[in-house]
Parts: structure tokens; sequence; C-alpha cells
């Protein structure tokens, strides 16, 4: 697990790099913070005692993304290359089947590097900031924290058919996320019967929804608009500001989210390592 003082530093080498750079990292910090320390996904690089160079890899089921950043007084001298090898011999030797290397829309460093790296672009991925508006909520759609295992069953259920998860992947990931986050585990019902799930990570006066799904055969009926309605107002009543990501191909969630008063704000561009 990371220290508190190596998740300051990360912090530290985070904001100048972002104020170098004028774009934002996507380092998950979620994550950071509650590492089960079974295998070695982080990895640092010190000069003179000062963090200078960072590199996360964040497992979803078979597949790890990769993110990193390197000091601006400290580029051009291998660091990044460096920390890059290690991460992906590492992600191999675990077994991911699929890497994804994570870098800021707007980071020009960042893609001159991945012209020298065998890639190829995958996805955009915005991240929306929910702006006050008026949101409807309907009775018969009930959010609740997730509590039994048939509960457990359905969410695993709702990850392979909508994000396409093995069920092993999706078994193992949310075990995962429940043994070393606090996260809300949330089940969207209609009328006594599951029918979707998202979970919120409350923190630093931010509540972020992830993971929200509605089974397939009950979309477009609303569900996902108004059980999204009343998270929001439940999270905004708490005074958080509320956000989310969305992969830029998917237009439906995106229009969704739009409908109820998230505008993107940044994004992320991923590219599969070949």
């Amino acid at each position: 697990m990371l220290t508190q003082v190596q998740l300051e530093e990360i912090k530290v080498l985070q904001e100048i790099c972002e104020k170098d750079g004028g774009f934002q990292l996507k380092l998950n910090f979620d994550m950071l913070k509650n590492r089960a320390g079974k295998s070695k996904e982080d990895f640092f690089h010190y000069e003179d005692g000062k963090l200078v160079g960072f590199l996360g890899s964040y497992g979803f089921g078979s597949k790890a993304e990769l993110c990193g950043m390197v000091h601006p007084e400290y580029r051009r001298r291998g660091i990044f290359s460096q920390l890059f090898e290690m991460g992906l011999e590492e992600a191999k030797k675990q077994g991911f089947e699929i890497i994804l290397l994570n870098a800021p829309t707007d980071s020009q460093s960042a893609k001159e590097l991945l012209k020298n790296v065998p890639c190829a672009f995958e996805v955009a991925e915005y991240q929306m900031k929910w702006q006050k508006t008026n949101l409807t909520e309907d009775p018969a759609i009930t959010v609740r924290p997730s509590s039994s295992k048939e509960d457990w069953e359905a969410e695993i259920q709702l990850e392979v058919l909508c994000f396409g998860f093995s069920e092993k992947d999706a078994r193992d990931y949310n075990q995962r996320i429940r043994e070393t986050g606090g996260d809300q585990n949330l089940i969207i019902e209609v009328e006594g019967r599951i029918a979707g799930k998202m979970r919120v990570a409350e923190e630093n006066g931010e509540a972020w929804i992830y993971g929200f799904a509605v089974s397939p055969e009950l979309q477009g009926k609303g569900i996902g608009r108004k059980a999204l309605s009343s998270v929001v107002k439940m999270e905004d009543a708490k005074g958080f500001s509320i956000f989310l990501e969305v992969e830029a191909k998917n237009s439906h969630a995106l229009g969704l989210y739009e409908s109820c008063g998230f505008r993107s704000y940044h994004s992320q561009d991923y590219y599969k390592y070949n």
C-alpha cells in the first residue's frame, strides 16, 4: 500500500505537471489510496530525494491502464521511458490481455512520446461536471445501497452485459473495489425488480459516479435518467460537486448525462499498446 507521504508526493508532482502543461492527469487517486499491495502497480523515480517521475498501473478486469508523469525540469532524460518499461513489463507479467496508455488530450509532450511507442488510438473519454439544473424523479424508481448476495450477483451480470467484462473479471474487479474502497455501491430498482447499478465515491468535496449501468432490456425507458437524477440530487444536497466520465463513442450515455445537466470540461485519450 502507498504511504501518506508517497500520496502527497504524487499530488505535488501532479500539480506541477498540470500547471506547466495546462491539462489534467487522470491518476485515479481513489485507487491509489486503496492499493491492495498484492502486486506492483506504482513506479517511482527520485532525484536528490525528490519525486520527479511517477507511473501508475490500474487494472480493470483483463485490461490495464497506464498513466504517468515527469517533472518538466527532468524531461528528455529517459525517466519516463524507464518507468513505462517497468510498468509494461509488470502488466504483461500479471497477464493483462489489453494494455491502454492514458494521455490527456491537450498534452503535446505525451503525443510526442507516443509517436515512439507501438500503439494506436483507441478511444477518447470525457470528464463531465454537473451544472445545477432542475431534475425530475420517479417514485417508481428506487436507488438503494447494495446489501445482499442477490444484489452482488446482479451487479456482476450488469458488468458482463453492459461493459463487456468476462464473469471472472467482473467478480475479481468488484471484489477488489469492495475490499479496498469506501465507495457506495447502489442498486437501481423498478417496481421491486433490479434494473441497474452505479457506484459513488465521495472525497474532498467531490462525488464521482462510476460503473453506471442499466440492464439492456430496460434501456430507453427513462430509467437511467431518473435514477441518475435521484443520485445527483442526493449528492448535491450533501454539498458535493458531482462528476462522472463517459467514452466519446458512447453517444447514448453522453446524451443521457447532458440531459441531466452534465457538461464536458476535459478529455483523456487512450491508446492501445500493440
